[in-house]
């Protein structure tokens, strides 16, 4: 986090602005002000809250509605009089009921999303989902479905059929991620593992 008295409030008669990000999609959720009141609340109480030109007074987003953008991080630009927020909403970020106030969809892309959905079965169980099945099977039984998922892979790379190969790689990545999720780990760790290999 940052300290609230390293941020020029002065260049811009007592007001920066800030950017909210979400930290999972990184999909920018809203634009806002603060002042050095607003900044000092939203660290004390890691929720944003901003300074509203139109109330003429400190809000914290969310509440009224219940909707609160939970900080993670806080950090300024190169001058010192922006900054970028990146938090976990609670709920829709615009008063509209969108999901950002520059009305796009906020949801996880790629391999984020199909995490977010194996996670979101360990926590709410669906009946007849394969996932929960796979998941209440027990961590020997999940990583023996991804020794075969392999092995059916290993054997479709030595053919040449895209579209079977392709479904092994998918059914592999698939029940890889459930181990992750079994083992209660995320994709994101195994990223930094082959980061900080990169490093060395």
């Amino acid at each position: 986090m940052i300290d609230s008295k390293t941020i020029n409030f002065e260049k811009s008669q007592g007001l920066v602005p800030c950017v909210v990000q979400d930290v999972t999609t990184h999909k920018v959720l809203m634009l806002g002000y603060m002042n050095r009141e607003a900044l000092q609340k939203t660290l004390e109480e890691k929720r944003v809250t901003f300074y509203s030109r139109s109330k003429q007074r400190l809000w914290t987003k969310g509440e009224t509605t219940g909707n609160y953008l939970n900080v993670v991080s806080i950090t300024a630009d190169c001058d010192q009089d922006t900054l970028l927020i990146k938090a976990t909403p609670t709920g829709p970020v615009c008063h509209t009921g969108a999901d950002t106030c520059f009305n796009e969809r906020n949801e996880p892309a790629g391999l984020d999303y199909l995490e977010a959905i194996i996670k979101s079965r360990k926590q709410n169980p669906q009946s007849g989902s394969y996932t929960n099945q796979l998941l209440n099977s027990g961590i020997n039984k999940i990583a023996q479905k991804v020794g075969e998922e392999a092995v059916e892979l290993v054997i479709e790379a030595k053919d040449n059929n895209p579209e079977l190969f392709l479904n092994e790689a998918a059914d592999l990545m698939y029940h890889y991620l459930v181990l992750l999720t079994a083992k209660g780990y995320d994709l994101e760790q195994v990223i930094q593992v082959l980061k900080s290999r990169h490093k060395k």
